[in-house]
């Protein structure tokens, strides 16, 4: 009996190295695919930590936080790390099936005397037989290749979607950070306003006491005094918001920077429209596109792969408990396509890639008019600041200085000099508002053709301030 049982384990055993060398001379390069998986690169894994803000707080500073600590960011990253797990599973091999199969049990009583008897012979009919199959299915066609092939392509287009969010994530912290610029500014005008506004009050109140101007125009100065002062508290209330809205990028409520450091006065020589045209269907979002397409095909590729039928092999043994004997068996089967050759699934993928085609030409599409629209608010924005900064915002501070000083020695009423100082601290924040506005075109325009719109630091050109130290 045992030696029987030994025999029924070699049998078995040889079966299963028969099913294995078949299985894996199927597989056609896969194992040559598989490797690639955890070979390309991926994003660094992100801190939970914050950050330890300095005193003082550049962009460059900035954009590593939120690069290094933002979630929407660290959410992209492990889709990748996710989908390299789906290729890993793409490129294995279909488990065997080993099944056991026992015909009357309990039916193991040897065989005595003749063999050939009537007696015998209906006992052997209902003998106890133990049969043992191993199974394995065979892909045949290139599918397991042509899914590997797809989910890498998936990870590619992952991570074109993760270069684009970090192209985006860096457009963000550019654009807030240039709002905390702005809002120093705005905040160092109000005060500079307040104090300009303090010493119209002094005026007005010794010229009160020396009887040269009745009482009602001191209360009048108090009241236009109480609206800078207004317009101060706003001023520190928009760059407190600004300054939790920058460190909230990177996942802190609380800003721990004291100023941040940069000029809105730096500008940059802006290329022709051609060539940013060019350029931006070379950036993240415009390949992603093109991947996508690949992707759609590699997939389609898999559904071609899926009309062919797999092969299903079994081998093993059959153990007669009465005669002492094993029989070896081997099965092969084929599933005949007669109704089911994947129709739908390719239509599907075929529309799919038509699909893909079309949404990349809309991307292209729309990459183009967003760039169309921030070279000319681009353009224009230059003009508007070159206008303030050579044309009103001089001749408003020499109005202001020249009623100022004429209101000290009497030729100037009081509502001039009101009138004079409201001019000029709007055009102030208007010119400070139309830098920030430059600086943020300049950002969406970086953003759509993923790189510095200047090129190399020597086209950066740095220009006097008129708004003064």
């Amino acid at each position: 009996m045992n030696t029987n049982v030994l025999l029924a384990s070699r049998y078995l055993a040889l079966a299963g190295l028969l099913i294995l060398v078949l299985s894996c001379s199927s597989a056609t390069s896969a194992e040559d695919i598989s490797p690639l998986v955890f070979s390309s690169g991926t994003p660094d894994d992100h801190a939970l930590s914050l950050p330890e803000e300095k005193a003082e707080l550049t962009l460059r500073e900035a954009a590593h936080f939120a690069l290094q600590h933002n979630p929407e960011l660290a959410a992209f990253a492990k889709e990748i790390r996710a989908l390299q797990g789906a290729t890993l599973q793409a490129g294995l091999l279909r488990n065997p099936e080993l099944s056991v199969n026992v015909e009357n049990v309990g039916n193991t009583q040897a065989l005595r005397g003749d063999i050939n008897s009537q007696k015998n012979v209906a006992q052997e009919v209902v003998q106890q037989l133990t049969t043992i199959r191993i199974y394995q299915l065979i892909e045949v066609g290139g599918k397991r290749a042509a899914r590997v092939s797809a989910a890498l392509l998936g990870q590619e287009v992952a991570g074109k979607d993760y270069e684009a969010k970090r192209t985006e994530l860096i457009a963000r912290v550019a654009n807030v950070f240039t709002d905390v610029l702005a809002a120093q500014e705005q905040l160092r005008l109000a005060e500079e306003s307040q104090k300009l506004a303090r010493k119209v009050v002094n005026a007005v109140a010794k010229r009160v006491q020396a009887g040269k101007v009745p009482p009602i125009e001191e209360t009048r100065v108090e009241v236009a005094f109480s609206t800078t002062q207004i317009a101060l508290v706003q001023a520190q209330r928009d760059l407190a918001a600004a300054r939790k809205r920058l460190t909230l990028l990177w996942g802190n409520s609380s800003p721990q920077f004291g100023k941040a450091l940069g000029d809105l006065q730096s500008f940059v020589t802006l290329p022709s429209f051609e060539a940013l045209a060019q350029r931006v269907l070379t950036s993240p979002m415009a390949l992603r596109g093109m991947k996508g397409i690949e992707q759609r095909k590699a997939l389609l590729d898999v559904q071609r792969t899926r009309r062919i039928p797999d092969v299903t092999v079994s081998a093993g043994v059959v153990h007669h408990a009465q005669l002492g004997g094993n029989t070896p068996v081997v099965s092969l089967a084929v599933p005949l396509p007669l109704f089911d050759r994947n129709q739908g699934n390719l239509r599907e993928a075929h529309q799919r890639v038509d699909k893909a085609v079309d949404e990349q030409m809309a991307t292209e599409l729309r990459l183009k008019t967003e760039l169309t629209q921030a070279y000319e608010a681009l353009s224009a924005s230059q003009d508007e600041i070159h206008i303030l900064a050579n044309d009103i915002l001089p001749r408003a501070r020499s109005a202001f200085e020249v009623t100022n000083k004429g209101y000290e020695l009497g030729k100037f009423g009081f509502l001039e000099v009101l009138d004079a100082q409201r001019t000029l601290f709007q055009n102030q924040v208007l010119y400070v508002r139309a830098l920030a506005n430059y600086q943020r075109l300049v950002n969406e325009i970086e953003r759509l053709i993923a790189a510095p719109l200047g090129g190399v630091p020597d086209e950066v050109s740095e220009v006097s301030s008129p708004l003064g130290n």
